[in-house]
């Protein structure tokens, strides 16, 4: 062979094992990457701690040591006096409105001025140029109190002297369905206590504060309400809210509202008394100090079932803890009202549900607040109809759950996709993992991990369920809106819209819409301020329905702006033209063209909205179609325990979801495995421990949140796709249901595993020592 033969035999076979490039995902049911996983995989995303301005001075708050005391004075002479220090702020400082608060509620001020209502409420605010000596500053104010007792027990809160102006009672709803004589031949109650679980946002929570010219200010913030906070803002300082602007930076992912206000709101009063712009970056002790947390939750329950375990009443007593202030709380009840009876029929409910006040740390909003603590109580009740019937506990909860045309104890019908029963079955059914082999080599699989765990012969297997529920969108009678609006210039697309991306995936999302809808592949999403027109907050899968909803509605303005001129010129209308794979073609083939040659030389851009069907409240009996729509979930969960030591290892986890439509499939995956992992940490490890108020160990050494050693296997046994024909693309919310059942699963199989009842969470290792041991 000749050694040009040779060589053209050689590049023909390296030609030949050249690996062909995947496709690029696109469009909706793709696994489309998020488009800022490279800047945050290398470490170039710009997060809000890493912000910077010239003249930057740095902000220090002062936070109260006592949970209830009275305010005698406040002496800032020393702080205003130490070099460096540029500003000191109080409650005397603040020019507007002096409350704030999300939800219907506006009763937190900024600084204490008269009494201290919690641990770690702010006193004062500090600017400097340096952050030692803001914080040396700080502590540098000379607060007088007279420390008052305070009212940890929220069943005191009901006698107790008023916390605050408006009261301890913050909401009432009782609920009242049916017929309040009824009865079953089996009875079982329960006692249930769900503890505090802070969000732990594990992003620095940060801010910058920049005055501008017109005497308004700029704050740059990892905001997920950003609209919300404007509006507050602006009430506080005086201003108008076109002279407060927010711009959202560096999001590191939320799981609750992402930043604490207790300090956003005196960056902007510092840079308006200083003219300078501030910066602060909260640690660790002040994140668990100052933003809220999810609702410490009392649950008194009675069901009544026929011998066949149908229920036939349940009877309940539903106690949120609010903390110092109101917040979400009354959102919160409304949802753990509603769903106390759980995906189930149950004919007859009677419910009582209170929110009140303590001198405990705020509680707010948190993934399934409401939802999920009541999840907890009903499935072990559910636990207990079994045992007293001697029913495997999968079957009677078969025998009770709801369908698609049941209806609610709030007296509404549910009329979106409910396949709750093909949920628990998918679970059921699943196989069940391999036990464990009893060698010296696979100790790490017991209880505990390696050298942590009693005997062996000690561990004992449970399986058990949860079936959680959730509402999507704000309820009885939120206005849920967003606006959005697409660009297309030079064959590239730009979508402007204030939905907030805290990992929920929504940016993704707009992309796919877009390269769905006009064939486009270059999309950019633009950074996110209040500018633009409001998109609400990013919760209870919000964006993808309102903010998607509007993407596509302005998408599908511009594809008709695009296919108009093609269709008048070959005499049909837009409908008979399609767009795939960056081809245009009519439905006989006459027409055949690409987007870009289409879109040559044009600026096509259109703005739309959506705004769901609305909701009403709920009425003095708990009665109203307060809901657009709900999502369902199954679990089962396998665990092994040490019965002598009453360490759980969760082995398994197998979940069967109701998603209406999988729009990003990796994405949809990470979501309901990242709301299952955060469902173990409220059932194991994670409870903020307030002793007469006091925040114990505020840090992640004494907050024990689950690592991923922690973490379980994860079985995804089942996605139902039943659209739901009123959500844009049928899909529905994924990551706050797997947070609702996943905690009551594993408090099932514990209960399996045990004989105890199993009726606090997180789990404590005494109550999972088995009677007898």
């Amino acid at each position: 062979m000749s050694n040009d033969a040779a060589t053209a035999e050689a590049e023909g076979t390296a030609e030949a094992a050249t690996p062909v490039p995947e496709p690029i995902p696109h469009g909706l049911g793709a696994s489309l990457p998020p488009a800022d996983a490279r800047a945050k995989t290398e470490g170039t995303f710009p997060y809000a701690a890493d912000l910077w301005a010239e003249g930057l001075l740095w902000a220090a708050v002062l936070r109260s040591p006592h949970p209830h005391a009275r305010i005698v004075s406040i002496d800032t002479t020393h702080a205003r006096e130490m070099p460096g220090v540029r500003a000191v702020v109080t409650h005397e400082d603040v020019p507007g409105t002096p409350l704030h608060g999300r939800g219907a509620h506006a009763d937190r001020p900024v600084f204490a001025s008269d009494v201290v209502r919690h641990h770690g409420e702010p006193l004062a605010a500090v600017a400097a140029d340096h952050p030692d000596t803001a914080r040396m500053a700080a502590a540098a104010v000379i607060v007088e109190y007279e420390v008052l007792d305070p009212v940890t027990d929220p069943e005191q809160a009901f006698e107790a002297e008023p916390l605050h102006p408006d009261g301890n009672l913050i909401r009432h709803i009782p609920l009242r369905h049916g017929d309040p004589e009824a009865a079953g031949e089996v009875v079982v109650e329960g006692l249930y206590r769900i503890g505090r679980q802070d969000p732990a946002p594990i992003g620095a929570e940060a801010g910058l504060a920049v005055p501008r010219p017109d005497g308004g200010v700029e704050l740059y913030l990892a905001s997920t309400d950003p609209h919300g906070d404007r509006d507050i803002a602006a009430a506080c300082y005086g201003l108008s809210p076109e002279q407060v602007k927010i711009v959202v930076t560096g999001v590191p992912g939320a799981t609750a509202d992402r930043e604490d206000q207790g300090f956003q709101l005196p960056l902007g009063l510092l840079a308006l008394k200083t003219g300078c712009p501030v910066k602060l970056t909260a640690t660790r002790e002040e994140s668990f100090l100052g933003h809220t947390h999810r609702h410490p939750t009392l649950l008194r329950y009675r069901h009544h079932a026929d011998t066949e375990g149908r229920i036939v009443k349940v009877e309940a007593q539903i106690l949120l803890d609010a903390g110092a202030y109101a917040d979400t709380s009354s959102d919160a009840l409304a949802a753990a009202v509603a769903f106390a009876c759980g995906p189930y029929v149950v004919p007859n409910a009677f419910i009582e549900g209170w929110a009140v006040r303590t001198n405990n740390p705020p509680s707010g909003h948190v993934r399934g607040e409401g939802a999920m603590q009541v999840c907890a109580a009903y499935e072990a009740q559910m636990d207990k109809v079994a045992k007293k019937l001697g029913l495997d506990p999968a079957e009677v909860r078969l025998r009770n759950v709801l369908a698609t045309g049941d209806v609610l104890p709030t007296g509404q019908t549910v009329t979106c996709p409910a396949p709750v029963a093909e949920l628990l079955q998918a679970v059921r059914d699943f196989p069940l993992p391999a036990l464990p082999k009893d060698t010296p080599e696979d100790e790490w699989l017991l209880p505990g991990g390696p050298e942590g765990a009693g005997e062996p012969g000690a561990v004992r297997r449970g399986v058990g369920y949860g079936i959680g529920m959730v509402h999507m969108l704000g309820a009885e009678g939120a206005d849920e809106v967003s606006t959005a609006t697409v660009k297309v210039q030079d064959g590239v697309a730009t979508v402007l819209c204030a939905a907030v991306e805290t990992g929920q995936g929504f940016t993704t999302l707009a992309r796919q819409i877009v390269q769905e809808t006009l064939g486009v592949d270059e999309v950019h999403v633009a950074p996110v301020d209040t500018d633009q027109p409001p998109a609400g907050a990013g919760c209870r899968g919000r964006h993808t329905w309102v903010s998607g909803g509007a993407v596509e509605r302005a998408a599908k303005m511009v594809r008709t702006q695009l296919l108009q001129p093609l269709a008048h010129q070959f005499g049909m209308s837009t409908e008979l033209l399609q767009i795939a794979d960056g081809k245009i073609t009519s439905y006989d083939g006459v027409l055949s063209t690409t987007v870009a040659e289409a879109l040559d030389g044009k600026e096509l851009w259109a703005t739309a909205q959506c705004r769901p069907h609305p909701t009403e409240p709920l009425d003095e009996a708990g009665q109203g179609d307060a809901f657009v729509g709900m999502a369902f979930c199954a679990i089962r969960a396998v665990v092994d325990v040490d019965i002598e030591i009453g360490s759980v290892r969760v082995v398994e986890l197998a979940v069967a979801q109701d998603v209406g439509r999988v729009l990003n499939p990796a994405q949809l995956t990470a979501r309901i495995e990242a709301g299952v992992t955060q469902g173990v940490g409220i059932a194991l490890t994670e409870n903020l421990r307030t002793p007469r108020g006091l925040i114990r160990h505020p840090d992640l050494t004494g907050y024990a949140l689950p690592t991923a050693l922690d973490t379980p296997d994860i079985r995804i046994v089942k996605l139902v796709e039943e659209r739901d024909v009123v959500a844009p693309f049928g899909a529905k919310a994924v990551s706050a249901v797997p947070v609702v059942a996943s905690p009551a699963a594993v408090a099932s199989a514990v209960r399996a595993a045990t004989g105890r009842p199993v009726n606090r969470l997180p789990i404590r290792p005494q109550a999972a020592v088995a009677t007898g041991t």
